[in-house]
C-alpha cells in the first residue's frame, strides 16, 4: 500500500515537473507592470523607401578647373559626375592632414591656372561624415570642423598632387600630405568636363554659366500620406490620441506629450515631441545616423535627398534633408512647402519632425526641355540684383508648384544660395518652345 502511494506521489511530481517546464519555456505571464520609453514610437507599415547614411551624402556640385581660367560644373546623378566622384574618387585615400595658413595660398590664382577639382558641400560636413564619401584618416583635423570644399588639383612640372579640406566656418584649411592620386589621374578626371558647357569664375564658389544649360520641367502625378498612417507611425499609442482643429484650420493630433499638425490642406506635418530628454548635444555623426533613422521609420523617403545641413543651437542640433529629382535639388520657398526634411535632435532622440506628405512615383508623367539663361543676359542679371553682395552660389534647382490636387509641377530655375543659407529663384528659365538660337536672333 505505502509502495502504490509513493508510486502515485512520484507519478504526480514528474507530471507537475513537465507542466511547469512547458510553461517556462511557452506561457510565461509577466506579472510586472509593463512600461514603455517616452522616446518609443510604434513602427507600423513602411510608407516609403528606406535609405541608408551613404545615399544621403554627396557633393553638390563638381566643379572642374580645366585650367587657363575655364571652369565647368557636373551636378549630382549625372554620368560623369559618378564617374568621377563614386567609381574613381571615392576609392583613394587622403593621409597624414596638417592645418595650413590660408593667408600663405593664392586660391583665386591657383583655381584659375591650375588643373584640378573642386567637391562642394554648401553648409558642410563633419570629418567623419566625410569618411562616408572619401577614405579619409582625419587623425590631424580638429573633430568639430565642418568641411565645406575638396580642392584637388595638379602640378603637372613636378608631378605632385595637392589636396585641401575646407572648414568655410572656422576659416582653416587642412593639407593632405599622403595623397593616393597621380597626375594622370587628374588628367583623366579634368578631361570629363573638356566638352562641358564653361562658367566664368566670380569668386569662392560662386561662378556663371557663359551658354545656356539645358534642364527639365517634369510634372508628377502623386499620393498623399494619410495623417491617420502618420498618427499610427508617431504615436505609441495611437488609441490613447485625441483629434482637434485649431484657429488657423489646421488638424492637431496629440495624446499629452507629443503633437502632430497637419498643414497646407493635408500636404504638410510637423511633429513635437515634449517627453525628449533635456541633456547636452550628441556628436554630430549620431544626431545624423539618428535622423536617417527615425525617417527610414516614420515615412520614409519618396526619391533621392541630400544631408544639407547640421547645425548646432544650445541643447538642439537641426538636421535638414533636401529632395533631389533627377540631378536638381528642389528648393524649399514660400508660400508652397515641400522641398527637405528638418528634425531637431536631442542627444539622438527627435523633438521635432517637418515633412512633406506627398509621395512622388518613380518616374514622371512628363518630362519638358527648359533652358536656362546664360551668358550675357546671366551675367546683366547677376550684376544688377539687389542681393548680388549676398548671393555665394547660383545652380540649377527645381521650384514645386502644386497644379492641381494630385498633380505637381516641377520647373527649372536659377536658384541661388545667400550667406545666411536662404535660398530664393534667382532668374526664371527661358520660356517654353523658345529655343536658345532665337534668343541671339
Amino acid at each position: 500500500m505505502i509502495e502504490k502511494v509513493k508510486t502515485g506521489l512520484l507519478i504526480f511530481l514528474v507530471a507537475l515537473s513537465l507542466l511547469q517546464s512547458y510553461f517556462l519555456a511557452y506561457k510565461v505571464p509577466n506579472f510586472g507592470l509593463v512600461t514603455s520609453s517616452d522616446s518609443e514610437y510604434v513602427n507600423t507599415e513602411l510608407l516609403g523607401q528606406q535609405k541608408v547614411i551613404d545615399d544621403l551624402i554627396f557633393p553638390s556640385q563638381l566643379i572642374v578647373h580645366l585650367g587657363n581660367d575655364e571652369h565647368t560644373i557636373i551636378y549630382p546623378k549625372t554620368q560623369f559626375y559618378d564617374l568621377i566622384v563614386t567609381q574613381r574618387l571615392a576609392n583613394r585615400e587622403f593621409k597624414s592632414f596638417q592645418l595650413v595658413s590660408q593667408q600663405t595660398m593664392s586660391w583665386e590664382q591657383i583655381k584659375r591656372e591650375q588643373r584640378g577639382i573642386e567637391l562642394n558641400f554648401a553648409d558642410g560636413i563633419s570629418s567623419d561624415l566625410m569618411k562616408r564619401v572619401l577614405k579619409i584618416d582625419t587623425e590631424g583635423v580638429i573633430k568639430a570642423s565642418l568641411i565645406n570644399r575638396v580642392f584637388i588639383y595638379s602640378i603637372e612640372a613636378t608631378e605632385e598632387v595637392k589636396a585641401y579640406f575646407f572648414d568655410d566656418q572656422n576659416k582653416q584649411v587642412y593639407e593632405s600630405i599622403d595623397v593616393d592620386l597621380t597626375v594622370k589621374d587628374m588628367q583623366d578626371y579634368v578631361g570629363f568636363g573638356q566638352y562641358l558647357p564653361r562658367y566664368d569664375y566670380i569668386g569662392e564658389s560662386l561662378y556663371l554659366a557663359n551658354e545656356p544649360i539645358q534642364a527639365l520641367d517634369l510634372t508628377y502625378t502623386y499620393d498623399v500620406i494619410s495623417p491617420e498612417q502618420m498618427q499610427r507611425n508617431l504615436f505609441f499609442d495611437s488609441v490613447a490620441t485625441r483629434a482637434f482643429v485649431n484657429r488657423s484650420g489646421s488638424q492637431i493630433y496629440t495624446d499629452g506629450k507629443r503633437g502632430l499638425q497637419v498643414e497646407q490642406n493635408g500636404l504638410w506635418i510637423t511633429f513635437t515631441n515634449s517627453a525628449a530628454s533635456q541633456m547636452n548635444v550628441s556628436e554630430t555623426s549620431e544626431n545624423v545616423y539618428a535622423a536617417v533613422d527615425f525617417v527610414n521609420q516614420h515615412g520614409g523617403w519618396d526619391t533621392s535627398y541630400q544631408f544639407v545641413t547640421y547645425e548646432e543651437d544650445n541643447s538642439l542640433a537641426e538636421v535638414i534633408f533636401r529632395k533631389y529629382i533627377s540631378h536638381y535639388p528642389v528648393i524649399d520657398i514660400s508660400p508652397f512647402r515641400y522641398g527637405q526634411m528638418q528634425l531637431q535632435m536631442q542627444q539622438g532622440v527627435v523633438m521635432e519632425y517637418e515633412r512633406t506628405m506627398i509621395q512622388l512615383p518613380l518616374i514622371a508623367d512628363d518630362k519638358a526641355i527648359k533652358w536656362l539663361y546664360g551668358g550675357a543676359i546671366l551675367k546683366q542679371h547677376f550684376a544688377t540684383h539687389p542681393y548680388r553682395d549676398d548671393i555665394v552660389s547660383i545652380y540649377p534647382a527645381l521650384r514645386p508648384h502644386p497644379k492641381s490636387k494630385s498633380v505637381i509641377v516641377f520647373e527649372a530655375i536659377w536658384a541661388a544660395r545667400l550667406k545666411d543659407g536662404t535660398e530664393m529663384v534667382f532668374m526664371e528659365g527661358i520660356p517654353a518652345g523658345i529655343e536658345p538660337s532665337q534668343l541671339m536672333q
